[in-house]
């Protein structure tokens, strides 16, 4: 049988999207969903997204990671898949959809995706980091030494930490000199991304939550491009979360499974 699917990257965080409204694809096979995944044998991707339908909302949105199993919320390929449903005309400039972490408001301005986050009422402060969960759990580590760091080994060390080997965490070095720049190490992809959407989520609440910034409003640099993250804060709560940024469709192939 041969299945569509739809190359999206944003800001770099790149995804294999099929439209399963027809649920013809067994998201069971890992092993498969790994292999089009893998960037030298297969189609390459940080992860492979399920658009299906939903009784109450726009689309359901199931998300992978490259290792191929279901994963936490992604907020880059929550941006992604609604600029998929816009193509597949499901949607015009917005939506409200379904995910792993719950339902998702989202709105498409001028080419940009902005797509509203959980709320986020409880933050770790481990002394040296910040832990929250933004629809995937983060540990977010200032550094002065960004652009020579060693995000792969340092991050798989603190992603395999007793505490969190077991489930896993994403790793986010910042450095915040003059812009906020992030590099991400991402559990399930198990190396650094272009850009994690979460993370960057994750890095604005751990600045403002340590009085690092006062804005509500961030520009957060990424090697994959710029993501703005804009929230309200009352009393240590975060909420009214938005993520913004562009998405780009990279090509349209078809695989033989």
């Amino acid at each position: 049988m041969l299945i569509e699917f739809y190359k999206y990257q944003g800001t770099g965080n790149d995804f294999i999207m099929i439209d399963d409204r027809n649920n013809l694809f067994d998201y069971n096979d890992s092993a498969l969903i790994s292999a089009l995944c893998e960037r030298r044998m297969g189609i390459g991707a940080d992860g492979l997204i399920l658009l299906r339908n939903h009784d109450k909302y726009d689309f359901e949105m199931i998300y992978f990671n490259s290792d191929g199993y279901i994963s936490s919320m992604c907020g880059n390929g929550g941006r992604c898949i609604v600029s998929f449903a816009s193509l597949l005309d499901i949607i015009k400039n917005e939506a409200i959809f379904m995910a792993i972490d719950g339902i998702h408001k989202a709105k498409i301005i001028d080419g940009e995706v902005s797509l509203k986050m959980k709320n986020v009422d409880v933050i770790d402060d481990l002394s040296d980091a910040i832990y929250v969960n933004t629809g995937s759990p983060h540990y977010v580590k200032l550094t002065s030494n960004l652009s020579s760091l060693d995000v792969n080994s340092e991050g798989k060390k603190i992603r395999n930490l007793p505490r969190f080997k077991k489930e896993g965490v994403n790793v986010n070095f910042v450095n915040c000199e003059k812009d906020i720049f992030v590099r991400t190490y991402e559990r399930g992809v198990e190396a650094e991304t272009l850009s994690c959407g979460t993370g960057a989520v994750a890095t604005a609440i751990a600045l403002h939550y340590t009085n690092y910034y006062k804005e509500e409003n961030f520009h957060i640099h990424t090697k994959g491009g710029e993501l703005v993250v804009s929230f309200e804060e009352y009393r240590g709560k975060y909420q009214n979360i938005w993520l913004t940024g562009g998405v780009d469709i990279v090509f349209v192939g078809e695989f033989s499974c």
